[in-house]
């Protein structure tokens, strides 16, 4: 009989997630079932309201990926009305979007990830002067790695185990046979998660002084509300604009001295992982970082493309304004489709819940029925993989410099072929080789806008088409970006002045997204395939694969009646 495995919800992620895995009599992955068990909801709320607002709701959809929803939110609306936003804007939100990518990735993998192949309880064995050693070999550039220093985060770690509650590291596999880190490794990655925890509040700080706040900055259809005056006291002024530069240069040193070192340190030990975790060996990037205006996609520091069946021969083309691209279906969805419909482009989206699966809680779902309140997106037809690792292939397979520098370095150290890349290992490298991109484009960007100000360039937005009686009676727009997860696109119908309808497939609907009508596994699914699980009653395998990916669900809505009475209340013990 075969084996079951259920893991729900799915920790260390952002939202709920249900994964079920079949064993073979092998004790590998035969069969996988990825379940969203939330509603979104977000499009229903956003029906017949003002456009110019559309990016504040959307920016909830997420407590993580906030900057992002808002980006692909006003440029929808932009696109629809014929919007171009000043240079300044694409600098700012550049700035916006890169600070968000570097602070997102580092605390995946300290915060996220890293637990997976860290034991955090056999770092209470590691001898101090012995990790110093190793800290020195490996992270030879940060300052923080002596003896005492380690003693002290032992000792630390130490009064977690004896009060028997781990605190930061509970509930996990402590123990497990699949870790194989030395305990020095362990201990150096327990103080590297402890210094990441202390750092990732100060990087954000750059989106409070472009955006007023984090998390939930503000942007403006337009541009951004961003105000500057090198001079000023009520702008964003020299002051403000040296702290950025300052915790820029902080997070270089977080990037290349520590979370690098640390990644290719890890991966060294699990060889066997560039073969596990391939998946769908599909890959999409719909691109960012515009350098010319947000039309001209040639020019894209992060390029378009598609990649078919791991083919890094040709990159295809795509565009998520036609809809004879991107469709999503929902024929094992908890969704309804008008009579005769099996799959919409997101201009002309449904989104009507049906729930039709079992009462909760519920042992197994089936396969052949509706399990998800994920949809299933499709490019022409295929299921896609988007995040890091699509970005990092189609940027390699483009041709780009920077791109194959990173990649070449990383595969030498590992001693790795190309071939590496497609797998659970290489779904993480490729995570932290993109940060050490984006990094160093936040410094250009930040250099861009400094310049621009010298040059006596101050503006930020573009108002004149601001008042709703310039618009057209009806209109259609989208906006794409790349979120830290993967491609991201709102498409959004404007009628009257008011949203007719509005649609957002957000990087986890690709990737998590359940069978479509034809029975092909979404990204998860498939990557799941073939991964040899040591104990089915710990399974840390199953979530390195799933890891790999930083699943985000996407944050639930609050949804209320016309007279503000409560519809639904979920109560999580």
């Amino acid at each position: 009989m075969a084996r079951k495995i259920v893991v729900d919800p799915v920790t260390r992620i952002e939202g709920h997630l249900r994964i079920e895995a079949t064993l073979d009599e092998g004790g590998k992955i035969k069969d996988a079932m990825s379940t969203g068990t939330m509603w979104r909801g977000i499009e229903v709320i956003l029906k017949g309201r003002d456009p110019r607002d559309a990016w504040a709701f959307c920016e909830r959809i997420c407590g993580v990926c906030t900057t992002v929803h808002a980006l692909a939110s006003v440029r929808a609306v932009e696109k629809a009305l014929g919007i171009r936003v000043p240079q300044n804007a694409d600098v700012i939100r550049n700035i916006m979007f890169l600070t968000q990518m570097v602070h997102d990735h580092v605390v995946h993998f300290y915060h996220l990830h890293a637990l997976d192949w860290v034991d955090i309880v056999s770092a209470l064995k590691a001898d101090p002067a012995a990790t110093e050693a190793l800290a020195k070999k490996v992270t030879p550039n940060w300052p923080k790695s002596s003896e005492g220093y380690f003693r002290d985060i032992q000792n630390k770690l130490k009064k977690f185990v004896e009060s028997g509650q781990l605190g930061l590291f509970q509930n996990a596999y402590w123990g497990h046979p699949a870790y194989k880190l030395p305990a020095e490794a362990n201990l150096m990655a327990v103080s590297h998660y402890l210094e990441a925890l202390a750092w990732q509040k100060e990087l954000v700080k750059i989106h409070t002084v472009f955006g007023g706040k984090n998390p939930h900055p503000n942007y403006l259809v337009g541009g951004m509300a961003s105000a500057l005056n090198m001079d000023g006291d009520n702008a964003v002024n020299v002051e403000r604009l040296n702290l950025v530069k300052q915790k820029i240069q902080e997070a270089f040193a977080i990037v290349e001295d520590m979370y690098l070192p640390d990644l290719l340190a890890v991966a060294s030990f699990y060889p066997e992982w560039a073969s596990i975790g391939g998946g769908l060996g599909n890959y999409m990037v719909y691109g960012d970082l515009p350098q010319r205006g947000i039309e001209d996609t040639k020019n894209f520091l992060f390029p378009r493309g598609v990649i078919l069946n791991k083919n890094l021969n040709e990159v295809l083309d795509v565009d998520p304004g036609e809809a004879s691209q991107i469709q999503e279906e929902v024929a094992h969805s908890w969704y309804k489709y008008p009579d005769g419909k099996k799959s919409l482009h997101p201009w002309d989206g449904v989104t009507e819940p049906n729930y039709t699966g079992p009462k909760p809680p519920f042992k197994e779902l089936d396969s052949s029925q509706a399990y998800s309140w994920l949809k299933s997106p499709r490019w022409k037809g295929n299921a896609m993989e988007v995040g890091p690792l699509a970005r990092v292939l189609v940027g390699f397979a483009s041709g780009k410099s920077e791109f194959k520098e990173v990649v070449n370095e990383a595969l030498g150290r590992l001693k790795a072929p190309p071939e590496a890349l497609f797998s659970t290992l290489g779904r993480t490298a490729a995570r932290g080789l993109e940060t050490k991109l984006c990094i160093h484009w936040l410094m250009q960007a930040y250099e861009h806008l400094v310049t621009n100000l010298k040059m006596g360039d101050s503006s930020t937005a573009d108002t004149s088409l601001w008042e709703p009686s310039k618009w057209p009676a009806e209109c259609k727009g989208y906006g794409f970006t790349e979120a830290p997860r993967g491609a991201l696109c709102h498409w959004i119908h404007i009628k009257d002045a008011k949203i007719e309808n509005y649609q957002a497939i957000v990087p986890s609907t690709w990737n998590a997204s359940p069978r479509d009508g034809q029975g092909k596994p979404g990204a998860y699914e498939s990557a799941l395939l073939g991964t040899p699980m040591a104990d089915p009653a710990r399974p840390v395998e199953l979530l390195r694969t799933i890891h790999s990916f930083d699943p985000c669900l996407a944050c639930a809505s609050h949804v209320f009646g016309p007279d503000g009475e409560r519809l639904a209340e979920v109560v999580v013990r």
